[in-house]
């Protein structure tokens, strides 16, 4: 049983974790704060003051703006549903005996552990090259016409890249859940005579309600910041561009680190604003 000296104690030596954590996260939120109310410019004079909302009002009215936000939610909300869906259906068949399992869970996870940046090459060079990529020798093979992937259909290459990535990540935790299944219900369930499917719609996706909404809301964390496939691949081009995108070349080609931090403000709201739709919507499954 812990005692008053035991807690305090306690805290004392959590202390300088906590206080090195708040700093970390801090630091630069206040740092973007300041940057976005001031004219900073470095390469044309430095800090020449305060420019109250003028850097908010400017980003918010570009014309890049919403079409940006628009691209961002796009990727976001198409990549959830594609590793959703396949994360299920892989986790299903992954769980069923097989030979060689062990070595097929291993190449299944394994691209989660690529770097983004080596991720995009890999697929801009090795599959969606549109004379030597794999995809090309393959509409060959059946008499059709390449694709240019990332000139006629760029946001699919996009979503389709960043969904090879997080695709893994689903599967795992997906499996994981899967596993933690009484085999009992599902015994239960056969011997009554109910098919696959409503065995699976009604017991299975039930059970796996809350590593769905665990996957969910990780992977929009992280989605919503994608940004190096982005920069290998299309460079914001032909309506690739996100909210993180614009961000950094509001930064890096008008050198405006004011304009550019106003832009993380928007991009910390539109987070939180889609954090909390998805706690509202899918978040109810964490009580149950």
């Amino acid at each position: 049983m812990s005692t008053n000296a035991s807690r305090s104690a306690a805290r004392v030596m959590m202390a300088p974790a906590v206080i090195l954590l708040l700093g970390w996260m801090l630091v630069p939120l206040t740092m973007t704060f300041w940057f976005s109310f001031r004219k900073f410019l470095p390469m044309r004079g430095g800090d020449l003051g305060f420019a109250g909302f003028d850097n908010y009002v400017r980003f918010l009215t570009s014309s890049s703006f919403w079409p940006a936000v628009q691209t961002t939610l796009i990727i976001v909300i198409s990549v959830l549903v594609i590793t959703v869906v396949l994360g299920v259906l892989l986790a299903m068949l992954l769980d069923q005996p097989m030979w060689g399992q062990g070595i097929v869970r291993i190449l299944v996870i394994a691209p989660f552990f690529v770097m983004p940046t080596v991720s995009a090459l890999l697929w801009k060079n090795m599959f969606m090259d549109p004379v030597n990529g794999l995809f090309a020798h393959l509409f060959k093979a059946f008499g059709a016409e390449p694709v240019i992937w990332l000139t006629d259909a760029a946001l699919p290459s996009i979503i389709m890249i960043v969904s090879w990535q997080w695709l893994p990540f689903a599967t795992l935790i997906l499996l994981t859940a899967r596993q933690s299944l009484d085999s009992e219900q599902m015994e239960a369930a056969e011997m009554d005579g109910a098919p696959l499917l409503k065995r699976f719609w009604f017991i299975v996706l039930p059970h796996l309600g809350r590593a769905i909404t665990v996957v969910i809301l990780i992977q929009t964390i992280f989605i919503l910041s994608t940004f190096a496939e982005i920069f290998v691949t299309t460079s914001g081009a032909f309506d690739t561009r996100t909210l993180t995108y614009l961000i950094f070349q509001r930064i890096t080609d008008s050198q405006n680190i004011g304009l550019g931090s106003a832009g993380g403000v928007y991009a910390i709201i539109l987070a939180n604003i889609v954090a909390l739709f998805l706690m509202r919507i899918v978040g109810k499954n964490l009580d149950a």
